[in-house]
C-alpha cells in the first residue's frame, strides 16, 4: 500500500536527514514511528486499565506467592 503525506519543505529535510544520519529509509523511519506511536498509546491504556483495576482490588501478591500459585 502507498500512503502519501504533505509535509513543509523544512519538515521533509528534517525527516531525510534523520534517516540518513541513522542509516535507514524514509518508508522505515516512517514506519518504524507511526508503529511506535500506536504501541505507546496501546501501552498506556492498558496502563489506565491496570491501575482503575488495582484501585477497585488493591490486593498485590509476592514473587513467592506467584510461584506457589502456579506450582513454579
Amino acid at each position: 500500500m502507498t500512503i502519501s503525506v504533505r509535509l513543509s519543505d523544512k519538515d521533509t529535510e528534517l525527516i531525510k536527514t534523520y534517516a540518513e544520519m541513522n542509516h535507514i529509509s524514509l518508508s522505515d523511519l516512517i514506519r518504524n514511528a507511526v508503529l511506535e506511536k500506536i504501541e505507546d498509546e496501546y501501552d498506556l491504556e492498558s496502563y489506565h486499565k491496570a491501575i482503575a483495576e488495582y484501585k477497585k482490588n488493591p490486593k498485590t501478591y509476592t514473587m513467592k506467592e506467584i510461584k506457589e500459585e502456579l506450582g513454579l
